[in-house]
């Protein structure tokens, strides 16, 4: 590569030096001046340097040296450049010299162990059924890669670019603060609006996003973005004083007059609902009082209550009619035989794996955050359109008679027939309606 002519870089830059020892430029100017990766960097790639230029890094004289060069640790990326021992990759290790509160936080979170799930269906999927490539392309890109350097230092193209939130780092760090705070202008204000957790919660398994803007949360927030006061500094962002209608991270993540802000996203969900049976987290009341204090900025205690008593009835209604009676003919059938431990060689095993990653988790998060649409049509219509047509069909297909206990409970009454009072009770209703 040729290096790049910067003699007259250089001079500004000693023309700044000048100004900043007589008091005439800004603390931005000084780190523009101390850093040479900037001066190079301002005409080989203008948009990066732009956009540092706009941060708060470059109002506080953050310079690029501070992020990049290599601070007299070993690690397996280290690249020689210009002179200088660089590292392409800015990991949580880095940014806690500066931000040790809010690394430690991230450390504790899921969000840090995003990269976790090689033995998981997801991975089986991916991996094998589809490929690699499209692993490296699709999941990695939102849970992350594990990051592999060349003996110059260089990156592995299967594992980088990368920005996912549990990127496993050369220097043994987990996650990559830049999957939330994009490069390089670092805003608050960008991860603060919900579009930046919609790169990875949404879609047809985990809606969060759709979610949202179905919701009353997102319809406010949408017609009222420019009260919400997106740019105010660090944890300083309290709903009332500051905002009036929630986003992702005001619920999850941000300060309530009793709360800090945290960066450990966990610490207000009491549910998992991503498995195919939902459960109570560890500690879990104290989880869900973090979250009821942040409800409690906007909505009375018996708005609350009320509130978690539907949620948690549709999580319980989704266990028992559908989750773990369909867990247990699936169960049933590996024990004897008739499907085999190779995941996904079955049919019966793509369905049931529909029936709870896509529809159930619709459903659950549709009641998680007040979107009706997919709390039913999206999600437990969808799950009892499988369950009943799909699913079961299956099972007996494999095993006559297997799931007849299962229609036997009550929460399947309806398939032995409704009373002539229940149908005359609809027949009624559409002849006054609809004249039918």
């Amino acid at each position: 590569m040729t290096r790049p002519a910067c003699s007259s870089n250089l001079l500004r830059a000693l023309l700044i030096l000048f100004a900043v020892a007589i008091g005439g430029t800004s603390r931005a100017e000084a780190a523009e001046a101390k850093d040479p990766c900037l001066l190079c960097h301002e005409s080989l790639t203008p948009g990066i340097a732009a956009d540092w230029g706009q941060s708060l890094h470059a109002t506080e004289a953050v310079s690029c040296a501070d992020c990049h060069v290599a601070q007299g640790e070993e690690r397996p990326d280290i690249q020689e450049h210009y002179g200088q021992n660089i590292v392409v990759l800015v990991t949580p290790k880095d940014c806690a010299r500066c931000h040790p509160k809010e690394s430690e936080e991230f450390e504790r979170s899921h969000h840090s162990r995003g990269a976790q799930f090689i033995g998981s269906l997801d991975n089986m999927l991916g991996e094998i059924v589809g490929g690699p490539q499209a692993v490296d392309v699709g999941c990695r890109q939102c849970h992350g890669s594990t990051v592999k350097a060349g003996p110059d230092g260089k990156l592995d193209p299967t594992t980088w670019p990368n920005t996912g939130i549990g990127r496993v780092n050369p220097d043994g760090s987990a996650g990559s603060c830049s999957a939330c705070h994009a490069r390089h202008a670092f805003s608050v204000g960008q991860v603060r609006q919900p579009e930046n957790c919609g790169k990875c919660h949404m879609g047809p398994d985990h809606p969060q996003i759709e979610i949202y803007n179905e919701s009353k949360h997102g319809i406010l927030y949408q017609a009222h973005r420019e009260r919400m006061n997106l740019d105010r500094p660090g944890g300083e962002w309290l709903p009332a004083r500051d905002y009036p209608y929630p986003t992702c991270a005001s619920c999850h993540m941000s300060a309530t007059k009793n709360q800090p802000a945290t960066h450990d996203v966990g610490l207000r969900i009491s549910w998992t609902l991503r498995p195919l049976i939902s459960t109570k987290l560890e500690n879990a009341d104290a989880r869900r009082a973090n979250m009821k204090d942040v409800c409690a900025s906007c909505h009375s205690s018996g708005f609350v209550d009320n509130f978690y008593y539907q949620y948690d009835s549709l999580v319980v209604l989704y266990n028992e009619k559908f989750a773990k009676p369909a867990a247990d003919l699936m169960r049933q059938l590996k024990a004897e035989g008739l499907i085999t431990p190779v995941p996904f060689d079955d049919k019966i095993e793509w369905t049931y794996f529909k029936l709870w990653h896509h529809e159930g988790r619709r459903a659950r998060h549709g009641a998680a955050m007040s979107g009706p649409d997919y709390a039913w049509w999206h999600g437990l219509y969808e799950v009892a359109d499988n369950f009943y047509n799909e699913f079961l069909p299956e099972v007996e297909h494999l095993k006559p008679g297997l799931s007849a206990p299962v229609l036997e409970s009550e929460h399947h009454r309806w398939r032995r027939g409704l009373s002539w009072e229940e149908v005359q009770k609809m027949l009624d209703f559409y002849r006054e309606r609809y004249g039918q």
